[in-house]
């Protein structure tokens, strides 16, 4: 493996693919695996649908992001969910990282948009696996059970091409633009984060653990 892919295989504070936790579920989740698509597969589709997700989580404090935590509360974001999942891949020694892109969401409901005014997203976080030569954009987003509520289109993974969140919706209409994709990353720019959540969320937004 070459030496430049070594940072995506670090645990870092908020990335803690050495917590026991973590450890733990891609020990379960992979068992029997015998390729590292196979096991991407495995813990795409653990994260995608085992870890609910909440637009409410989103946060501006650095423990909100922590992996063991989202697997812990069993929810999270966009952001929060692939900060997990590359922690899982890294704990199964499949080189992780994140990417951020600047998204339109058509499909933003009602109440969601009267409490950001916008249906443009400038932090959406997804991930990139290192997997037979090339990196390959994986993205769990939306659980299964929120896309049948919501009429939504799943995003799918093989572990051989890129899944991002589908452009348009079940009936044909538009779903989600992306408008700017960002450098990839080795862990979460924090700061960089920070100062998009405030803009829509205002300073200081916690996790609403309630919602």
């Amino acid at each position: 493996m070459p030496n430049e892919l070594e940072i995506y295989l670090r645990a870092s504070e908020i990335v803690d693919a050495d917590n026991e936790a973590i450890k733990d579920i891609v020990r379960k989740t992979t068992e029997g695996c015998t390729s590292d698509e196979e096991k991407t597969i495995r813990l795409f589709y653990f994260v995608r649908d085992s870890i609910k997700y909440n637009v409410y989580m989103i946060s501006t404090h650095a423990d909100d992001f922590k992996a063991s935590t989202t697997l812990a509360r069993k929810k999270g974001y966009c952001v929060q969910k692939a900060v997990l999942l590359a922690a899982l891949g890294r704990a199964a020694s499949i080189p992780s990282r994140l990417v951020f892109a600047k998204i339109r969401n058509h499909r933003v409901p009602a109440h969601l948009l009267k409490r950001t005014g916008s249906n443009v997203f400038p932090g959406h976080g997804y991930n990139q696996f290192y997997l037979h030569g090339e990196w390959i954009s994986a993205t769990a987003t939306f659980d299964r059970e929120l896309c049948e509520r919501m009429n939504f289109p799943l995003a799918e993974f093989d572990g051989w091409h890129n899944t991002t969140l589908p452009e348009k919706d079940l009936k044909g209409k538009p779903f989600i633009d992306y408008i700017e994709v960002y450098p990839p990353r080795a862990d979460v720019p924090l700061e960089w984060i920070v100062e998009r959540v405030s803009l829509m969320w205002g300073e200081g937004k916690r996790a609403w653990l309630d919602k």
